[in-house]
């Protein structure tokens, strides 16, 4: 049987991208000023050529097939070097300046890539990148003093035209050597008095039997995994960043809800210069790769203060 070639055409690679920065179909149709009908009907046309599924549909929000999962790296990758094309073909460069904020353990992670790839692309653009914490970068961006930020948010706080670059878990963690006692006041590590990890614990989640006590805060997530490997005390950590050899305990504090790494912009319509970046950082790769907890560390998850392994 001779092989026959098939294509994929640009819109309906958008279309399964939009589905999942946006969360659904009806938030991908008006994200890209669609029908939600002209949108499945993209996804069922590329669903038919490749022979197979894309979406499950028995959930009332739809979730991808594993060959969906698969796609998606390569849609991304590929809408990504459609529009380096098309800027490197285009008359009319795009230009102008773009106020960015995004957080510190982002900036080591695959965003400072990603910046760097946008300003090559687009030199004609100026970008200042301001670095804070979440809180801060989504109050500046409400009040108009920022164009876009990528930070964190609790996975359930995303707004509808939020980009969603990818969930974590959350978990309470500490050192092998710390035994936590639960008569005493426990000692938390915070990142600063902005951190809305810190605002959960203290203030919206059930508090344990006798409470925190800050021992340290700090900025830096060096300094926070520093102090962690010390023992100096527990704290909230996301998957990406629990170390092997750390404790997750599990069954001593309430479960925190999961995170999520965003892309949002300021209250002003989004121009064609804000649309390229987002399209940029939207189509890292390393955003979409499994880096949970337990993906790349080797963890004990304990449920008491004596450190005994969950069952």
């Amino acid at each position: 049987m001779p092989f026959v070639m098939t294509k994929m055409e640009i819109g309906a690679l958008q279309a399964l991208c939009a589905i999942q920065d946006q969360g659904g179909v009806s938030r991908a149709a008006a994200s890209l000023a669609l029908s939600q009908s002209a949108v499945s009907h993209k996804i069922k046309r590329m669903e038919d050529v490749l022979g197979c599924a894309l979406l499950d549909r028995r959930t009332g929000r739809p979730r991808f097939t594993q060959e969906g999962e698969k796609l998606l790296g390569y849609a991304r990758r590929i809408l990504a070097l459609h529009d380096e094309a098309l800027h490197a073909l285009s008359t009319e460069p795009l230009s102008g300046r773009i106020r960015l904020g995004v957080t510190e353990d982002m900036t080591s992670s695959g965003v400072s890539r990603v910046l760097g790839r946008f300003t090559r692309l687009y030199p004609a653009i100026s970008a200042q990148i301001s670095v804070a914490q979440s809180r801060v970068i989504a109050a500046r961006l409400d009040r108009g003093e920022l164009d876009a930020g990528v930070f964190q948010v609790f996975a359930d706080d995303r707004r509808p035209d939020d980009v969603t670059l990818f969930e974590d878990s959350l978990s309470w963690v500490k050192s092998p050597e710390l035994t936590l006692d639960m008569d005493q006041p426990m000692p938390l590590l915070t990142f600063d008095d902005d951190c809305f990890y810190r605002d959960w614990a203290l203030h919206r989640a059930p508090q344990s039997q006798a409470g925190f006590r800050i021992v340290m805060q700090c900025a830096s997530i060096a300094g926070m995994t520093s102090a962690i490997r010390a023992g100096l005390g527990v704290t909230l950590l996301n998957g990406r960043h629990i170390e092997p050899g750390f404790d997750v305990v599990t069954d001593l504090f309430p479960p925190p809800p999961n995170v999520a790494s965003i892309v949002r912009t300021g209250p002003k319509p989004r121009n064609a210069t804000l649309m390229a970046l987002i399209r940029i950082v939207a189509g890292e790769a390393d955003w979409h790769a499994d880096k949970g907890p337990g993906a790349a560390a080797d963890l004990v998850k304990v449920r008491d203060g004596r450190g005994k392994p969950a069952a």
